[in-house]
């Protein structure tokens, strides 16, 4: 067996935590860790595997668990399902992993007032299964939403092309609950959606992957369900598509989500030839189709293809086109999180074979194909994407990659300057760097 960092033989760690969980199955030993949850962790670590994974049931066992750790120095990856445990830095050197899987209950759907609050670790899925009985929903897309779970999206910052109309995960956000690291249990924020506080600890723990505390439950604002939605596709050369975004940014149409598409998505989706634009309408009927009627007319006048979607098919290019986006077709696939100007998008996804950007955020995905691809595009500093991200003070990461990139790339590529306050940040929520350590930006 190998050592853990702290040179304390595996038992040791396992045996203490077994004590807190109590139930046989709610530890696992490394060694009895299905081959495919290994290999998860595994592309989300470097140096020696951890000892187990536990899996408290409550806030409070896992409050014990951390504690645990904290007196022991034992370094903890957070994760919940594990959908996204490959996003991000390699953690250094864990010694137990802990999930939130089975801390997963509804604590209070506040119909009336459009507030739900859950446990960290419930399936993003089950949860707006439950509130679709009241038509209502959480306004996020994130990435794997049948295995994400709640908390995993909050520590990722993750989701899709809804931020069109409703914003980032930040913006969804009411209220956190979440265990120091050491051992401590905390709250931010409340329950209504007028909130009044001061340090704004919602902020800082969202897209924080786990560094500064273990996130157990939240609370968001929710949404009702629309009447009608309906979808424009309109594809064509690169500079009619641009001419195309740049209209429906400056219009008065209200799109919940829009998108650019490169080339070889447009193709794999079967949606034609060239670069695409995708825009989705949920109104009232009339005003779904009012408004896609005068997408189709701009894309007409630009001399662009369009075609409408809607009910089923509809559902389905939006499913089709999250998981084209995020399934890679080789292990050695590199994705990439950008962000840029919107006004520079079109020509930054004429330089890669597979990509999506937001028409208003300017933030998408790339999908690059080797370690070489990455080099090739950050030397090309002067014309290509990371000349725009310098000059347009937007950036380039890597979320997931085989773990011999991100052994040899910065991960993150951060070139601000707030680098010592992060420091400082973890250095008071984190002190002795036991939660995801090397996760995030500078290796904190």
């Amino acid at each position: 067996m190998k050592a853990m960092s702290n040179d304390k033989p595996q038992g040791v760690c396992a045996s203490e935590l077994a004590s807190i969980v109590g139930e046989e199955n709610a530890i696992c030993l490394w060694e009895n860790i299905e081959l495919s949850q290994q290999k998860r962790i595994q592309q989300a670590i470097s140096g020696n595997s951890p000892s187990c994974i536990v899996y408290p049931r409550s806030q409070e066992q896992l409050a014990a668990v951390i504690t645990t750790a904290h007196a022991n120095n034992w370094r903890v990856l957070p994760c919940g399902s594990g959908s996204k445990l490959n996003w991000g830095g390699l953690a250094k050197n864990i010694d137990v992993v802990v999930s939130t899987e089975r801390i997963n209950q509804l604590i209070e759907h506040a119909v009336g007032d459009l507030t739900v609050t859950v446990e960290a670790g419930m399936k993003f899925s089950n949860l707006q299964a439950l509130l679709a009985k009241s038509r209502q929903f959480l306004a996020l897309d994130p990435t794997a939403p049948e295995s994400a779970t709640i908390g995993g999206i909050v520590a990722t910052g993750d989701t899709g092309s809804l931020r069109q109309r409703y914003g980032s995960v930040r913006d969804q956000l009411l209220g956190v609950t979440f265990v120091r690291a050491d051992g401590e249990i905390a709250k931010a924020g409340g329950r209504v959606v007028k909130n009044v506080a001061g340090y704004d600890l919602m902020k800082l723990l969202t897209g924080s992957y786990g560094t500064l505390g273990f996130i157990s439950q939240l609370t968001f604002r929710l949404y009702p369900l629309a009447e009608a939605s309906g979808t424009v596709v309109l594809t064509g050369k690169a500079e009619a598509v641009s001419q195309a975004a740049d209209i429906l940014r400056g219009s008065a149409l209200t799109p919940v989500q829009a998108d650019l598409l490169s080339t070889k998505l447009v193709s794999s989706l079967g949606l034609g030839e060239g670069l695409g634009l995708i825009a989705r309408f949920q109104s009232i009927s009339e005003s779904v189709k009012e408004q896609s009627n005068r997408v189709l007319e701009v894309g007409q006048k630009l001399g662009l293809n369009g075609a409408i979607f809607a009910d089923g098919d509809e559902a389905n290019l939006w499913q089709r086109l999250q998981e084209r986006i995020h399934t890679t077709a080789t292990e050695s696939v590199i994705t990439c999180k950008i962000g840029v100007l919107p006004t520079a998008a079109v020509e930054i996804l004429t330089q890669v074979e597979l990509g999506l950007i937001h028409i208003s955020s300017g933030l998408g995905l790339l999908q690059l194909e080797s370690k070489n691809q990455v080099l090739k595009i950050r030397d090309q500093l002067g014309s290509a994407v990371s000349n725009h991200t310098q000059a347009n003070k937007g950036f380039l990461t890597i979320l997931s990659a085989p773990v011999g990139v991100k052994e040899q790339i910065d991960v993150w590529g951060y070139t601000g300057n707030g680098l010592q306050l992060m420091r400082r940040i973890k250095e008071q929520f984190d002190s002795k760097n036991i939660l995801s350590p090397g996760r995030f930006v500078g290796g904190i």
